[in-house]
């Protein structure tokens, strides 16, 4: 039997597929290894095969039932899962999986009632380093604001893949991790990054920020990630370019961003004068139309809206 007191029902509610399947790997855990795990498609349960699947067993073993695409199902299964799920039968675990969207997400309310729930919402860009610096510290480290920066950087914004980086980094470094730690483990990543790309630009490094654009096409960049990295820095340059003494923390907490960019962004912002930043905005508007597939060819528009852009920073 489960070695501790876990609630027999599970809602599992939000869009990341990462941390969906991390609080279920979690629950699974928790309940006890020996239970026995089925995974459902909630679309195709039907009466006599959930009796089946919730009477309890024979050998008074746990049975934990893994409900997955409820957000797809019909009406008539996703109901007869809301009423199994309201009383259980001992020893049987349901986590029923909810992206909150979807076809029947009017009775999201309702299996929140019945059920323990789990939000597991897309991470907005914003969080990102607040994210990263609790996935840092649930491996018991307490990183620096330029190490967390380094990796988003050089890592980019999946979770999987910075859940993954932050593991390794830990480990292979004793939990002592320091910015140059994270450019030398991904500076094959970090080179032709995005955000990089967007930096470069911004601070008037045409030659270096044109070579590396390049080379993130050569490697199969996607133009329209590149865009938003560029369209994302000149905003934030837009944002701060009048900024005089202000402070990065107060700001930061305004602007919805990690006082360390807002720190590094202002000291590039003040070289923009306000003409210069309207025709960027604007060139980055263009970019995102064409990189998007509003015509023309999208690598072309990419380097040439960071040669514009560049060029305006100069």
């Amino acid at each position: 039997m489960t070695p501790m007191a876990v609630e027999q029902v599970h809602l599992i509610l939000g869009e990341e597929q990462f941390l969906a399947e991390r609080v279920r790997r979690q629950l699974i855990e928790q309940i006890g290894p020996h239970a026995e795990v089925t995974l459902v498609r909630a679309g195709e349960i039907t009466t006599s095969e959930i009796i089946d699947l919730t009477s309890p067993s024979l050998f008074a073993e746990d049975r934990i039932l893994v409900f997955t695409g409820t957000d797809l199902a019909g009406k008539e299964p996703t109901e007869l899962l809301l009423q199994t799920a309201v009383d259980p039968a001992p020893g049987i675990y349901m986590l029923i999986q909810h992206t909150g969207g979807g076809r029947n997400k009017a009775l999201v309310k309702k299996f929140e009632k019945a059920c323990v729930v789990h939000r597991v919402d897309k991470i907005a860009r914003k969080d990102l380093p607040g994210w990263a610096m609790a996935e840092f510290r649930s491996h018991g480290v307490r990183p620096t604001p330029d190490v967390v920066h380094a990796l988003l950087e050089g890592v980019g914004s999946d979770l999987r893949e910075l859940a993954s980086a932050v593991s390794q980094l830990v480990a292979d470094t004793g939990g002592d991790v320091t910015e140059a730690d994270v450019r030398t483990y991904y500076a094959g990543v970090a080179e032709v990054n995005g955000f990089d790309i967007a930096d470069l630009a911004v601070a008037g490094k045409t030659a270096q920020a044109l070579a590396s654009t390049r080379r993130a096409l050569q490697l199969g960049a996607s133009p329209v990630a590149l865009a938003a990295a560029l369209g994302s820095k000149v905003g934030a340059i837009a944002r701060l370019y009048t900024t005089r003494g202000a402070n990065a923390k107060q700001l930061a907490g305004t602007l919805g961003m990690h006082p360390f960019v807002v720190e590094k962004t202002m000291s590039v912002a003040r070289r923009w004068s306000g003409d210069n930043v309207s025709e960027a905005v604007i060139i980055v508007a263009d970019l995102d139309a064409r990189a998007k597939g509003a015509g023309g060819d999208a690598d072309f528009a990419v380097e040439n809206a960071v040669r514009r852009i560049s060029e305006l920073a100069g």
